[in-house]
């Protein structure tokens, strides 16, 4: 076990008897990574939290999953399109809790209108994603992808995709998702339109990720700068399928992917060059993201003050990042 994270046995040893804690995140991710269980599972604090956040959100995700697999259900909605645009925007805008509650609705909408079906399971697919209910995500983004299959658009397909690999990267998983991703984005940039280098872009940027997860700084690297190169086309930060791909959006992954090495100082030399004002205003979940990266930079750096400062903020700005998130989920904030 101790050769699966990475550590020597006399550390996993000093930990199990308690001599020593884990306060690093990659470290605790990995952790629960090889023993199969929540991250929440690993520290009493962490597992309080997230029993708050399963109280909240309970019900909610058994409406969600009565009309994942079960169907049925009461159809109010006009104009369904519509529908999923306004909970793409209130995803983005970190109002989780309006998106959980319009979901069954919208599920049940949806299943009835071929041409909502990739939007719509798309951000049912991210949502649960952003909850931690990974097995749920999982369903809705494998009917995203099969109604992308219909349509014949590669940026449907890469929406879709995108949202697997979201699924199955904080599992056991992971080395499958991290493939899926790379695999994909390398067919979808060779495209002519902004949108498929949008969600080109998001693939090699959820690449790099998972790469710095496995300790692999060269090939997240390698991605960042794929991912940049997609966006300097782009040349501007758009928000085209719900990808929120640009040159921001890259800087931002760039202070994630040295968070997920470990590199705290790296990390925040990274978020000294984020400008936040240049994204679209209705991005509120990406512009908090920098500063829940630095909180964990900070933590690394045993700077309880500054980390504290950081979350501050969060909570200032979107307070249901903090509150509907009990594990930090770096990859699919969009």
């Amino acid at each position: 076990m101790a050769g699966l994270v990475g550590r020597s046995e006399s550390w996993l040893s000093q930990v199990e008897r308690g001599l020593r804690g884990v306060d690093s995140y990659p470290v605790l991710r990995d952790l629960a990574r090889v023993l199969r269980v929540d991250i929440t599972v690993l520290t009493e604090a962490e597992q309080a939290a997230s029993h708050e956040v399963c109280r909240d959100v309970d019900q909610h995700i058994a409406a969600i999953e009565r009309a994942l697999l079960v169907g049925g259900g009461d159809v109010d909605i006009a104009d369904v399109q519509d529908a999923v645009a306004q909970a793409h925007l209130d995803y983005q805008a970190a109002r989780y809790d309006q998106v959980l509650a319009a979901l069954p609705s919208l599920i049940a909408a949806i299943d009835g209108d071929e041409a909502a079906r990739v939007a719509g399971y798309t951000v049912v697919a991210k949502t649960l994603t952003k909850i931690g209910t990974f097995d749920l995500a999982l369903v809705a983004a494998d009917r995203a992808r099969t109604a992308a299959g219909s349509t014949g658009d590669p940026t449907d397909l890469g929406m879709a995709v995108y949202q697997v690999v979201c699924a199955l990267l904080p599992t056991s998983r992971a080395e499958l998702a991290e493939q899926l991703a790379v695999a994909s984005a390398g067919q979808i940039e060779v495209g002519r339109q902004p949108s498929e280098w949008s969600v080109a872009g998001a693939l090699w940027l959820i690449g790099a990720v998972a790469a710095a997860r496995r300790g692999d700084a060269e090939a997240a690297t390698e991605r960042l700068d794929n991912a940049e190169s997609l966006a300097i086309r782009i040349g501007e930060d758009a928000n085209h399928r719900w990808t929120a791909f640009g040159p921001t959006n890259v800087a931002i992954h760039r202070v994630s992917v040295a968070v997920e090495l470990g590199d705290a100082p790296a990390a925040l030399k990274a978020a000294d060059s984020v400008a936040l004002d240049r994204l679209p205003p209705g991005l509120r979940s990406r512009r908090v993201q920098v500063q829940l990266d630095i909180a964990w930079a900070q933590a690394q750096r045993r700077r309880d003050a500054e980390a504290l400062v950081a979350l501050l903020e969060v909570e200032r700005a979107a307070p249901q990042v903090t509150r509907a998130c009990p594990v930090r989920v770096v990859t699919c904030g969009r």
